[in-house]
């Protein structure tokens, strides 16, 4: 676990669940060492804080390019926080480039690192569980590591969108379920299969979380914690 990840979770982490008391089911089914993908539901910002509070190893989530790229003392630092956290670098100006995520991203997870992916691709506008992409299908299947889904629930009232940071509105209102990993390995890699894959991770999250299902994607309005590995 990287040492600014360390950091992090011995004092953000540690507020987070004192603070909040959240909720936590399934921690048995996170495997204790070996890559895998969460695929979560996605509700507020606050989703990454809660996964990295409570998941016990290092979770690798995704940031945009210009946190690595920026120059000066505040570039500097951001790159330093960044490359301290083990975050995964992310081109979003589309085309090759958005790929190089998927590039970092299977080496990591063969390595055994653990990667967070939203398979909405945003967070959700009114509370329900849209159609999943087929990113985290996609990323299972090249790095041969098994899907975890996660339900995460009433994020959502701590942290509404727009709000910058989370409010205390009372201990344990967050809830964090962890189902059983859906293994990959093996699985072939064309658009069909993916979309199988994919169709069923969505099926256990609902099954986590009790949203109402929507079959299509959630509207795309960019929000800047979009999941690039949509």
């Amino acid at each position: 676990m990287p040492l600014l990840y360390s950091f992090g979770k011995i004092t953000v982490g540690n507020a987070m669940i004192l603070g909040w008391r959240p909720r936590v089911e399934g921690l048995e089914n996170i495997p204790k060492s070996g890559g895998a993908i969460f695929a979560s539901n996605h509700l507020s910002v606050a989703d990454e804080l809660f996964l990295g509070a409570t998941v016990p190893r290092h979770l690798a989530f995704w940031a945009k390019s210009d946190y690595f790229d920026g120059t000066g003392l505040r570039g500097r630092f951001n790159r330093f926080i960044m490359e301290g956290l083990g975050a995964i670098r992310v081109d979003r100006s589309g085309g090759r480039a958005a790929l190089g995520a998927f590039d970092a991203a299977i080496p990591a997870l063969k390595a055994g690192d653990m990667v967070v992916v939203y398979p909405e691709g945003t967070r959700s506008p009114d509370g329900k569980l849209y159609r999943g992409r087929t990113g985290a299908a996609r990323l299972a299947v090249g790095a041969g590591v098994p899907i975890i889904p996660v339900g995460v629930i009433g994020t959502e009232k701590i942290q509404p969108i727009g709000q910058p940071y989370p409010k205390l509105v009372g201990w344990g209102k967050a809830t964090i379920k962890f189902g059983k990993p859906i293994e990959a390995a093996g699985r072939p890699d064309d658009r069909t299969a993916l979309r199988v894959l994919t169709d069923e991770v969505m099926a256990e999250i609902q099954k986590l979380t009790g949203q109402e299902y929507v079959s299509r994607y959630a509207p795309t309005k960019p929000q800047k914690d979009d999941d690039p590995a949509a």
